[in-house]
């Protein structure tokens, strides 16, 4: 589809901001790693946290989001948004501990909380197997739906979209650094959210849409917040990734306890402070702020493009095995005038950067300060750590183009990442709360969770199916639990060293705290505020729907009331004027 003149000036006015940033950030990311990778330690919490928003908005969330309202509904939205529960936990109980760990990856959390060669070995294989396989699946269903944005909105063939995509991502990740990353997301979040609204504005505008009242009376079906309880959907949507989801799978930018570009943007935080109002804004955007666009589109396109026949006629000379449902969001972008597709354009691809920088950063740090600088050549110097990042920011991408190859849809990968991750979550969780934890308990969990995800394929489970995650969830945890049964307990060295760092909540830790004499962190009050703000979002998110399909005033009351009365409580408990006696160290 060609572009107006007007557009081709919007997006290419987005794409010269962008490279501005980068190269006015060039010099500072050369000066080591520590400015390659963390910013200098130095970032506020509303970039820290504005960072994490752009991150998590990639292209292919928009298309998720398309593929299952346009499947199963608004509700089916609950298979991402469980993991409000998991984000509101890191934000209360594990964003200070992560910035008080002072590390330069979250990887090196290995060898402050476990002892000897297993801690080693853990640190190094877990960079490789997060820092290239597992993020280059990330980066690759990222890439995917850049392809097919590509290939509706500038008619490009599979193979040079992700050329054209990946080669602009790995080179701005390369002369930016983190700090240019970060700051470019603050301008990509801005620009995508604006290219969100237009969006969904236009979409709801079409003729054959008839706004939201159409909406309303043409689609009753699909705009439950709640599948039907007693249904399959209800058990599959709503009860197994609020009972199950959550807190068992790990998942990039939703992991239990925090971890992976989420907590590389909590350790360049500047303070404790920063680090966890970073996080909270974080998840207040993310969950309640932003999801209603992408979910208008999604539903306007049910009338414009009813079923995948129609997308297909819509798209006659795009590769057949790139037509699905996720394909509907990129395909509404066309219906916008000059100038607004020039806009939206520039959303999607500022989305595309920022998640692909994120992770190319994140991976390259794995790769360099976990594997290179800590097992390869520890007296590397900070230019020669800066320019194998460089090379192992290039080489990541290229592997990710590759795999791009091999996925067909953006919920396949998806149930992929989910699979993989699955069972992992209690242990990430337990491993700051409870002392017994050791080194043998990640690497069971680890192989546990990735023998369990390729062997369903050849019993017939799908992965990612509420009964593929039981499976992971079942075997994952009794191969780690055995495993901690039977191996013998971290030194007591290792865990003190760990509580002196950390602080770690008091009550797992009681052995360690005694031998020390440090005093526990209060911890009562931010335990307390987690439920608070989930509750919070919740209702925000939920009103803002009530008043968008017209529920009624008393509707829209009870879920203002509701977010007003849980914002109310959230900012008592985080000035201490609630749970105050928790300060106490009851040793």
């Amino acid at each position: 589809m060609a572009f107006a003149g007007l557009d081709w000036a919007v997006f290419l006015a987005y794409l010269l901001a962008s490279l501005g940033i980068g190269l006015a950030a060039a010099r500072r990311a050369g000066t080591g790693s520590g400015a390659f990778f963390l910013a200098g330690r130095r970032l506020p919490w509303w970039l820290l946290g504005t960072s994490m928003v752009a991150t998590t908005f990639s292209t292919d969330t928009p298309n998720l989001v398309a593929e299952l309202v346009r499947q199963n509904g608004i509700a089916a939205n609950w298979t991402w948004w469980a993991f409000c529960l998991t984000g509101m936990l890191t934000v209360f109980v594990f964003a200070p501990l992560w910035r008080r760990s002072g590390l330069r990856t979250d990887l090196g959390f290995y060898e402050l909380r476990y002892a000897g060669k297993p801690a080693a070995f853990l640190r190094g294989f877990r960079a490789v197997y997060l820092g290239v396989f597992f993020n280059c699946v990330v980066i690759a269903t990222v890439t995917l739906a850049g392809a097919k944005i590509g290939g509706v909105l500038f008619g490009l063939e599979k193979g040079a979209a992700i050329l054209a995509a990946g080669a602009l991502a790995a080179a701005y990740a390369v002369v930016a650094g983190f700090f240019g990353v970060v700051v470019t997301d603050l301008l990509q979040f801005v620009v995508s959210m604006a290219g969100a609204v237009v969006a969904a504005v236009w979409a709801l505008d079409h003729p054959a849409v008839g706004g939201l009242a159409g909406l309303t009376e043409a689609l009753p079906d699909r705009l439950a917040f709640v599948p039907p309880t007693g249904s399959e959907a209800f058990v599959a949507l709503f009860v197994v990734p609020l009972a199950l989801q959550w807190w068992s799978v790990w998942y990039p930018g939703a992991e239990p306890g925090g971890g992976g570009y989420i907590a590389q943007r909590m350790l360049a935080a500047r303070s404790e402070g920063d680090a966890l109002r970073g996080a909270l804004w974080f998840n207040i955007a993310h969950y309640a702020l932003r999801p209603w666009p992408w979910i208008l589109v999604a539903l306007a396109s049910i009338a414009v493009y009813p079923d995948v026949g129609a997308l297909q006629a819509a798209l006659p000379d795009l590769d057949p095995t790139l037509v699905g449902d996720d394909l509907a969001y990129p395909l509404m972008l066309r219906l916008l005038p000059a100038g607004l597709l020039g806009l939206a354009a520039a959303s999607l691809a500022g989305a595309y950067m920022s998640t692909v920088d994120t992770h190319l950063n994140w991976g390259a740090s794995y790769v360099v300060e976990d594997v290179w600088r800590r097992f390869v050549r520890p007296d590397a110097s900070a230019r020669s750590l800066v320019a194998a990042g460089r090379i192992a920011t290039v080489l990541l991408m290229a592997a990710a183009g590759g795999l791009t190859l091999a996925l067909d849809t953006a919920r396949g990968g998806f149930g992929l990442l989910l699979q993989i991750g699955a069972g992992t979550g209690p242990l990430f969780l337990a491993r700051w709360l409870w002392w017994r934890i050791n080194a043998w308990s990640e690497i069971a969990a680890m192989a546990g969770s990735l023998l369990t995800a390729m062997a369903l394929p050849l019993v017939g489970v799908s992965p990612g199916s509420p009964r593929g995650l039981l499976t992971g969830l079942a075997a994952t945890t009794a191969m780690w639990l055995a495993v901690t049964l039977l191996t013998r307990p971290e030194p007591a060295p290792a865990l003190d060293r760990f509580v002196r760092k950390t602080r770690p909540p008091r009550a797992g830790w009681q052995a360690a705290y005694h031998r020390t004499g440090v005093a526990a962190r209060p911890s009562l009050r931010f335990f307390l505020a987690w439920p608070v703000a989930c509750v919070m979002v919740y209702a925000v998110l939920f009103g803002t729907g009530s008043v968008l399909f017209g529920r009624g005033g008393a509707a829209v009351a009870g879920w203002a009331g509701l977010a007003a009365v849980a914002a109310a409580v959230l900012i008592l408990l985080m000035r201490g004027r609630i749970g105050a006696s928790a300060a106490a160290d009851p040793r």
